[in-house]
């Protein structure tokens, strides 16, 4: 299988291991199937999309609408970056799931209002699907409402008309997008359990999601949360967009070898 691509931009250790294990675990990859390239610390590079099966954007403590004087020189680069990456990503519909930064990302790229209008707290929210979700393959099986970590200082206020929204909160509308067929953005996180977010909770007490007095309180009411749900988005992309590598050409024969093929590769090709 061609791997996916986590692209992270969390600086600390403790949170950026954490959301690899929770990627890892939660969409049943094996790490050498789930490449990580942090983005914080090394540049991209020049990224040939054919060589992955698809795309993950990671959580961060960036900001995708904070103004350019008020951003660090490696955000002002990892934004350049990903702009760049994304008119490839747009261009060739490929496969493409980005979370929580995703979404002020892929808005911003694709022309959204993206601002601190609908931030919400660290903690569990009610997800709700619209009617484009529930017919759209990546939510196929979720109940309409269902729990959801969420927490960031901004959200997507007005999406584009070409963008498809696919599900709610009652404090932020745009929990998650569409853009084309393969490419999607959620501002709740698909892979964060519990254990993960208590450790987050630690690393960012003092980043201004929460008063920091108020840490053991948010920690308890995680524990308390069913959020099970969220797992089956990262699943089903996975298990979607998995891509067959192409066998190698045959050294004796020297003709062309046939291409592999399975169901969600031709599925992929079916909907581009």
């Amino acid at each position: 299988m061609k791997p996916f691509l986590l692209l992270a931009t969390r600086a600390e250790d403790v949170a950026a291991d954490g959301e690899y294990r929770a990627f890892l675990h939660h969409s049943g990859l094996e790490p050498e199937q789930l490449i990580r390239h942090r983005l914080e610390r090394d540049p991209l590079g020049t990224i040939d999309l054919a060589d992955y099966s698809g795309i993950i954007l990671g959580g961060s403590p960036f900001n995708a609408s904070e103004p350019e004087e008020s951003k660090s020189d490696a955000q002002r680069r990892v934004d350049t970056e990903l702009s760049d990456l994304l008119d490839m990503v747009v261009a060739e519909d490929f496969p493409f799931l980005g979370a929580c930064y995703g979404v002020g990302t892929l808005g911003l790229h694709e022309g959204a209002v993206v601002d601190d209008t609908y931030s919400e707290p660290v903690g569990a929210v009610d997800i709700s699907l619209t009617d484009a979700g529930r017919e759209d393959p990546l939510l196929a099986g979720l109940p309409d409402t269902f729990e959801a970590f969420v927490g960031h200082k901004e959200a997507v206020s007005t999406l584009p008309e070409h963008a498809e929204l696919l599900a709610s909160s009652p404090t932020c509308p745009v929990q998650m997008f569409r853009v084309g067929t393969n490419v999607y953005a959620t501002q709740f996180h698909p892979e964060l359990d519990t254990e993960v977010l208590c450790d987050r909770v630690d690393v960012y007490r003092n980043a201004g999601y929460f008063p920091p007095e108020d840490a053991e309180q948010v920690k308890q009411a995680a524990r308390a949360a069913d959020v099970r749900h969220p797992f089956a988005v990262l699943r089903t992309f996975v298990e979607r967009y998995a891509r067959q590598s192409l066998p190698a050409r045959s050294q004796a024969g020297g003709g062309r070898a046939p291409a592999a093929s399975s169901s969600t590769d031709e599925s992929w090709a079916a909907f581009r």
